[in-house]
């Protein structure tokens, strides 16, 4: 005869803790629990009604510029830095962890277009309007006691002169050279006071440059001619360029994905390009109303965040057609400049009300020390909103956003106009021989012509 004896381990049901809750022991067996997707359906719609009501994006504003912040700046040695610059010509570096100025760095005559920080974090990078380039010392201000009251100002390690004004600049991921752009692109080294290379190709002015995260000798610029241009340092002359139907006010690529680029464009709509084919857009992101000022990706590359000149600011996925978060004040104005913190939980932007204000990367996301049966909680939400995220009720509720009125009823007249055009087009179309009238996607409609 066997005399089968049940055995257990003490660790698989001890508590850590004397308030810790009692393990329970359960059968995963399908057919003992006949209610399980019922019961889980209506956990992800607890979950994402919690999302809605614990939504609260907006952590503080930075108050201390006298002017409109331009253009913004994040530290890449450093998670909580982040330099801003105004019109007037100011230059403040932030503390996020206490919302303070640390220093400041005063110089320029007129309004700051460019900010850059080298990559090992010990040099910054400024110009402006007053054709000016100005080369700080950053572990200089950043071994200031910003404890005290007073306010802490660096001098400046080089000053450039130059013939023409400044709009934007941009230092290399990895190496000692940065670009400006104006009435040309300007390549410059650190010890020399004059470009070592420039690049021009009919164009008016040139408002943006981003440097490629993948290679270092290749930059991307948009000009006020609605051209968008690639240049290689390797390369006397450019590689490509494309014209748009519209202006493009500023470029970022995807830092995982290097090949890829968006453009925040004029007409309210993010364009995402891969550098080797410009004939056609990869996706169109729309939502915005008005013009998108900048654009900024995330470091997981998987997400980026624009300004508008609409009041707002958006996040989208790096693939998704429509914005997945709006974030919105009633003090905040036009927005001129956004940033991804360096560990993309946070985003940071700069608008015409002399404000720097920072959000919440995950409007819901729960702030200060997680306990690990939180932690847990909180990924098992995850994990069952994303299962039932098909269902139309999850759907809705996940993608219901409020809307400021003026955007909302721009978002209304946008659509009527949209649908009446398509209308309109389709009809014509219907009337016209056969062949006669070809309709081109978004993607590729917004590109007048491609120059190799």
């Amino acid at each position: 005869m066997k005399v089968k004896v049940i055995s257990r381990s003490s660790d698989d049901f001890t508590r850590e803790r004397s308030q810790d809750l009692q393990r329970v022991f359960r059968n995963y067996d399908p057919t003992l629990r006949t209610q399980e997707k019922a019961v889980e359906y209506v956990r992800a719609l607890n979950a994402v009604k919690l999302d809605k009501i614990f939504a609260r994006p907006f952590i503080g504003a930075m108050d201390g510029h006298i002017d409109a912040v331009s253009c913004m700046a994040k530290n890449p040695s450093q998670l909580k830095e982040i330099f801003s610059g105004s019109m007037d010509g100011d230059i403040r570096l932030w503390d996020l962890a206490s919302r303070r100025t640390v220093c400041q760095f005063p110089g320029h005559q007129g309004a700051v277009r460019g900010l850059s920080v080298s990559t090992d974090g010990s040099t910054l990078v400024s110009c402006g309007i007053d054709s000016t380039i100005r080369l700080w010392n950053v572990h200089a201000a950043t071994s200031m006691d910003s404890s005290d009251s007073a306010k802490k100002t660096v001098e400046a390690a080089s000053v450039y002169v130059w013939k023409n004004a400044f709009w934007a600049c941009d230092h290399q991921w990895d190496g000692e050279h940065f670009a400006t752009v104006g009435a040309a692109v300007d390549i410059w080294n650190h010890n020399r006071s004059q470009p070592i290379n420039s690049f021009e190709w009919g164009t008016d002015t040139v408002i943006s440059v981003k440097f490629s995260p993948g290679d270092p000798n290749l930059l991307a610029t948009s000009a006020s001619d609605r051209s968008i241009t690639l240049y290689d340092l390797r390369m006397a002359s450019p590689v490509g360029k494309m014209i748009m139907m519209t202006k493009t006010n500023s470029l970022s690529w995807n830092p995982m994905e290097p090949i890829n680029f968006t453009a925040a464009n004029e007409d309210g709509n993010c364009y995402s390009y891969d550098y080797r084919n410009l004939s056609e857009a990869k996706c169109v992101h729309r939502d915005h109303v008005s013009a998108v000022m900048d654009i900024d990706y995330s470091p997981t590359g998987r997400e980026f965040v624009t300004g508008s000149y609409d009041r707002t600011v958006r996040l989208f996925q790096f693939n998704g057609g429509h914005s997945k978060e709006i974030y919105h004040t009633k003090r905040m104005q036009r927005v001129f400049c956004v940033k991804f913190t360096g560990d993309g939980s946070y985003v940071i932007s700069g608008s015409d009300d002399t404000n720097l204000r920072l959000w919440k990367a995950k409007a819901a996301e729960q702030l200060g020390v997680i306990l690990p049966r939180e932690r847990k909680k909180h990924e098992y939400h995850e994990a069952i909103k994303k299962r039932y995220r098909h269902l139309p009720e999850v759907k809705r509720i996940a993608r219901h956003r409020h809307l400021p009125k003026p955007i909302f009823k721009a978002s209304a007249l946008m659509r009527v106009m949209s649908d009446a055009k398509k209308r309109k087009d389709d009809r014509r179309k219907a009337h016209s021989a056969p062949g006669s009238i070809t309709t081109q996607p978004l993607r590729k409609r917004r590109i007048i012509k491609q120059v190799e």
